[in-house]
């Protein structure tokens, strides 16, 4: 209908005017006027019709903010569509209360239907390692209804527009209170009094202009949900839950139901994705190889494979079988089962007696199968829980409980149209026997024991939404709503309860000091106190890092009132800018602000949540060089420190100065879909720094550059040759350039084959590659392109013939070892253009020649690069190939290396009176980030061309990117996750008093999902006669001691002291005679003279480190000594 209307439309200006012509023919000109007259208004007619239809389409097509105000009139009939693939959301008809419900005609769906978005792959770079494209689509073609816009809500819509869905529907009927304001970051005190859906939308909306944000602000039915593909509550009751999940679970096809709550320190969450659901990927990663080294011809048959890498196979995985030489029946794709699974073997459910003899090689691989889960409805559900998903099993039986409290809360809002009194006995009372009711009902299963002191906190507390609660759950539930959307990671299947009630203080609480204080901290006030609200407002924080947990850690800091008072404050420092790949996760930064201090915008960004917050904004990093902006007193006036940091070094550096001031420090760390949190507490926990994952294991150099095989290895070699030959190569031409005197001289004094190796570079970049123009360009990158894939595996293979052995008489191309294949150019192949093109681009840029209109046109530089002559290639016999997996470099050391040296100098010196004044090259440097500078592409044609060469499966140039460049995956869930429980911790370590075992570290993982919550582990402790010692303690000692004092200050605590260092010297050894002479120097002087420390003005003491014997020569590690000798 509105195709056929617009066309009516159009074509009556032409109706008018054929008219106008034919009238007019035979009439006399003071007609004129009045068919003129006909005409002007036939078309302001036009015109009005057809600008009101285009508005009005255009809004309903729009794919921005839509806010629907409840006077706004709705058309009676609205058609609403739920297809897999393409859905649409009118919220013009959600808010109708009498809109009705059919099919779209044929017509509607021309008119309606939209192309699948596109995946802005800089923006979602980080979540698409995590969630891949085929997830992202899913997403992207979900639409999603959030119902209850308190902090909880909020939170969950956060992350899911985040997360790029179609579209948002937010349902609320209630206003904006101050006491909300504690919870949901998108309110402010201008909001109170609105409706709480419509005083989000346009923030949330900011987010993500690619996510379509709808309102509902009216009673939700059960027909308004058809057109959802997930519906999350956050605030209803069972009876009305129950209703809208059986409509879902019923539906077809099935609408996936999540009811999440958060009362005080309690919070629920419960999942029902229908009678069937289809998980695609189980864990989310990637299916686990091992390279076969051999394979018996057994029932049961066994398989061993190389102990380069641990296998991480479990019993009962299925695995398929490639490449396998000699026992071929296995290459037919079938899945087998295995068991046995060890580090390095495993045994075959299969019966390969008859199978032709292993030979060598083959790759086994993971099958990974979808599973179908069967989820029972809510009704059901409350009756029948099943198996909760537990977080801490020293609470292993806290769930059922929980299950009866929160029901019973549920009755009592229903008889009371409220919340319990906080600090009302009567209503606490009444709601504990409420909680008993059910439990007798309950029969056999009923719970033995009830713990009143917990539903007495539950009671108090039901009323607030917590920010720290509300951040966990909210990142819990909006990865639920991503798993219901895409298949994508196994849900929650199907009930979870957790509480955090350790976090409150260890004193009891007052019902005087729980009272509201008509401000935006009362309902947090209402579980914690006021005297404790107080304690978070004076808190002097130090956080480093403002990035994506560093924003998640802002919003909750600024919404809990931590330093929002003239007494307290936050310092807030990063050295990073805003890139665009930070927008899908860190919330606080918008497009225009890319480019700006991280710190500065995040701070301006919490002041707009809470203009209370009393926050420093500083770009210095935290590191050794600024001490002096960081000095003594300033960590002395810290209430703790928290790390918002993406690098092991930073957090060790973090850790050792917490050690140092003892500082509490609050760790956390995500990855993908995992999160880890550490709570280090000063005499109470070990440090971060007592225990460290392993380091990564490196691929040798030789396997890099002679011996792939995977596709990680051409991929680290690819990034290798960019940095070599586009911007160290051309750094150490700009070197020699600028003072070829110098740099003459510093290659003669080094003398060796490293030394021969960067002038050869160089002689070669600016004598033998020298580019001046864009076709000398192209004809480097075709000559580069027969070194790297055609030159060097002729050299490798005639070097090593494939029949070749190895002394102790093996194949020398055994497993791992693959051998490879030359590649002739062909300007037709789409992967060998892609190199030339990239190549190309970048060696015109690095020799600063302007790339022409055709140099991006591939017909074009195929035609160019047809041309290039290409010299015919013959393979040496003296050339000696690195085998050696332990080598450190690929120079060979000649006994000639001087006298080369010297050669390559003189060519060098005569090369550069030939070029231009002022010639200098311009280094690249690698930058991931940029899709338009072509250095992804670069390195993804180099490594997908050796790949070919070694019959490694290629990978396209996203994979390339995210290997490459080193990519953390990350997404704004697990960041959510993470801070909400760190948060958490936060409250107990400023209440002070806690026993370590109220502390809790934790590992998640949202794939699966998995939570493991334990208490921290105790530092090492040290004993030496009647002391006692950990890693927290340093002695200090008051006084301008001599080295004599010092020796004998501990000498009188039966510690004979050896050795006596300080920064990086020594000042003091027991074996040097010469130190004889120190002895009755001052410490402080001698770290002045010998090791060269400075003691700034604002320092009054000198750390020196001691190791000692006791009087039985045992090493005892004592504590780090301060001297303060001001």
């Amino acid at each position: 209908m509105a195709i056929k209307l617009g066309l009516g439309l159009s074509l009556l200006p032409v109706l008018i005017g054929f008219s106008f012509q034919f009238f007019m023919a035979d009439q006399e000109i003071h007609l004129y006027r009045r068919y003129l007259l006909l005409l002007i208004f036939g078309v302001g007619c036009y015109a009005v019709l057809s600008g009101g239809f285009l508005y009005l389409n255009r809004k309903k097509r729009t794919a921005g903010a839509v806010v629907e105000e409840e006077e706004e009139q709705v058309p009676e009939e609205v058609s609403l569509d739920k297809q897999m693939g393409d859905r649409l959301v009118s919220s013009s008809g959600l808010e109708s209360e009498t809109a009705t419900y059919s099919n779209r005609s044929t017509d509607q769906n021309l008119e309606l239907e939209r192309k699948p978005a596109e995946i802005d792959e800089d923006l979602h770079s980080r979540q698409l390692a995590v969630y891949g494209r085929e997830t992202m689509r899913r997403l992207f073609a979900s639409n999603v209804l959030v119902s209850g816009l308190n902090g909880l809500g909020a939170e969950i819509a956060k992350n899911i527009v985040l997360a790029g869905v179609k579209s948002v529907t937010l349902h609320d009927e209630e206003d904006v209170q101050m006491w909300d304001l504690s919870s949901n970051f998108f309110f402010s005190e201008d909001d109170i009094g609105k409706n709480r859906a419509l005083a989000c939308v346009q923030k949330l909306q900011d987010l993500n202009s690619g996510v379509t944000i709808q309102t509902m602000t009216k009673k939700l039915t059960k027909e308004h949900l058809s057109v959802f593909q997930a519906v999350v509550f956050t605030d209803v009751s069972l009876e009305e839950a129950m209703e809208y999940d059986e409509f879902c679970h019923n539906h077809q096809p099935p609408i996936s139901f999540i009811k999440s709550e958060v009362r005080g320190l309690f919070g629920t969450v419960f999942c029902d994705f229908g009678p069937e659901f289809t998980v695609f990927d189980v864990d989310g990663e990637e299916p686990h190889t091992g390279i076969v080294a051999s394979i018996s011809n057994d029932q049961p048959a066994s398989v061993y494979c190389i102990d380069d890498e641990r296998l991480e196979f479990q019993d009962g995985d299925l695995v398929v079988f490639s490449e396998v030489d000699g026992m071929n029946e296995l290459n037919d794709g079938k899945p087998r089962k295995i068991k046995n699974a060890r580090p390095y073997s495993f045994t075959l459910e299969a019966d390969t007696t008859n199978f032709s003899g292993y030979v060598k090689g083959g790759i086994v691989t993971q099958v990974k199968l979808p599973k179908v889960l069967h989820f029972k409805p809510l009704k059901v559900a409350l009756k029948e829980p099943g198996e909760y998903l537990l977080s801490d099993f020293s609470k292993y039986d806290r769930s059922p409980l929980l299950h009866l409290a929160f029901q019973a809360l549920d009755i009592f809002r229903n008889d009371f149209g409220r919340f319990p009194i906080i600090g009302s006995e009567e209503d606490t009372q009444k709601f504990i026997d409420l909680v008993a009711g059910i439990n007798i009902n309950l029969g056999e299963d009923k719970l033995e024991k009830i713990d009143d002191k917990l539903l007495r906190h539950f009671a108090n507390g039901s009323r607030a939404i917590l920010n720290p609660m509300a951040a966990m759950f909210g990142g819990i539930v909006g990865q639920e709503v991503v798993k219901a959307c895409s298949g994508k990671f196994h849900p929650l299947f199907q009930l979870f309860y957790f509480d955090s009630i350790e976090s409150l203080p260890v004193e009891p609480l007052e019902a005087n000091d729980l009272k509201p204080l008509n401000c935006r901290y009362d309902a947090q006030i209402s579980v914690f106190g006021s005297k404790f609200q107080k304690k978070l407002e004076d808190a002097k924080i130090f956080m480093v890092g403002s990035g994506a947990l560093g924003c998640e850690f802002l919003k909750n800091l600024t919404l809990m009132g931590v330093c929002c008072s003239q007494n307290g404050k936050l310092t807030l420092t990063d050295d990073d800018v805003i890139e665009k790949s930070n927008l899908s996760r860190q919330f606080l930064f918008r497009d225009w602000n890319i480019g700006q201090a991280k710190s500065t915008v995040a701070a301006a960004a919490a002041s707009l949540i809470n203009p209370l917050i009393h926050v420093e904004p500083l770009q210095n990093r935290a590191s050794p060089e600024t001490e002096d902006v960081f000095n003594d007193d300033f960590w002395e006036s810290l209430s703790l420190v928290i790390n918002a940091l993406d690098n092991v070094n930073a957090r060790m550096y973090m850790d050792m100065r917490c050690v140092y001031f003892q500082k509490p420090l609050l760790e956390s760390g995500t990855l993908g879909a995992k999160c880890n949190t550490q709570i280090v507490i000063p005499h109470l926990t070990e440090n971060y720094g007592a225990s460290r994952d392993p380091p990564e294991r490196q691929a040798p150099m030789c396997t890099l550059h002679s011996f792939p095989h995977n596709i990680d290895h051409c991929l680290t070699w690819a990034r290798s040759e960019f940095e070599g030959i586009l911007e160290k190569t051309p750094n150490e031409v700009n070197n020699f350039l600028s003072n070829p005197a110098e740099y003459a001289s510093m290659m003669r004094n080094a003398g060796d084959a490293q030394a021969r190796d960067l002038l050869e570079r160089v002689f070669d970049c600016l004598e033998k590659e020298r580019c001046e123009t864009f076709e000398d360009c192209i004809s480097w990158a075709r000559l580069k392109f027969g070194d790297y894939f055609y030159d060097r595996v002729k050299q490798l293979t005639f070097t090593f013939p494939e029949d070749s052995i190895t002394s102790t008489g093996t194949p020398f191309w055994s497993a791992p070892k693959r051998f490879p294949l030359a590649l002739e150019f062909s300007s037709s192949d789409p992967g060998h253009l892609q190199f030339i093109v990239s190549a190309s681009i970048l060696r015109a840029e690095s020799s600063r020649i302007p790339v022409p209109d055709w140099g991006i046109n591939p017909k074009m530089v195929a035609d160019a690069v047809d041309r290039v002559r290409v010299p015919t290639f013959e393979p040496k016999a003296d050339v000696k190939i690195v085998t050696d997996a332990n080598a450190t470099s690929l120079s060979v050391a000649s006994f000639d290396d001087a006298d080369v040296i010297e050669d390559l100098i003189a060519k060098l010196e005569v090369c550069a009176k030939r070029l231009p004044r002022g010639f200098q090259m311009l280094p690249i440097q690698f930058e991931k980030d940029d899709d338009t500078n072509y250095h992804i592409d670069f390195i993804a044609a180099l490594a997908n061309m050796r790949a070919r060469n070694y019959g490694i499966p290629e990978v396209d140039k996203l994979k390339a990117k995210f290997i490459a460049g080193r990519i953390i995956p990350a997404i704004a869930t697990a960041t959510a996750l993470a801070t909400g429980l760190v948060c958490l911790e936060l409250y107990k370590i400023l209440a002070g008093g806690h026993k370590v075992e109220d502390y809790r570290n934790t590992f998640a993982n949202l794939a699966l999902p998995l939570f493991s919550m334990a208490e921290p582990v105790a530092p090492k402790e040290f004993k030496h006669r009647d002391m006692k010692w950990t890693v927290w303690d340093r002695w200090i000692i008051e006084g301008n001691l001599t080295l004599r004092e010092l020796l004998d200050w501990l000498s009188d605590r039966g510690l004979k002291a050896y050795s006596i260092s300080c920064g990086t010297s020594l000042l003091y050894n027991s074996m040097f005679g010469r130190h004889i002479d120190r002895m009755d120097k001052k410490i402080a002087d001698l770290a002045r003279d010998v090791a060269k420390v400075e003691v700034p003005s604002w320092r009054r003491h000198v750390d020196v480190v001691v190791a000692c014997e006791d009087d039985e020569d045992n090493d005892i590690d004592i504590p780090l000594i301060s001297i303060y000798f001001r």
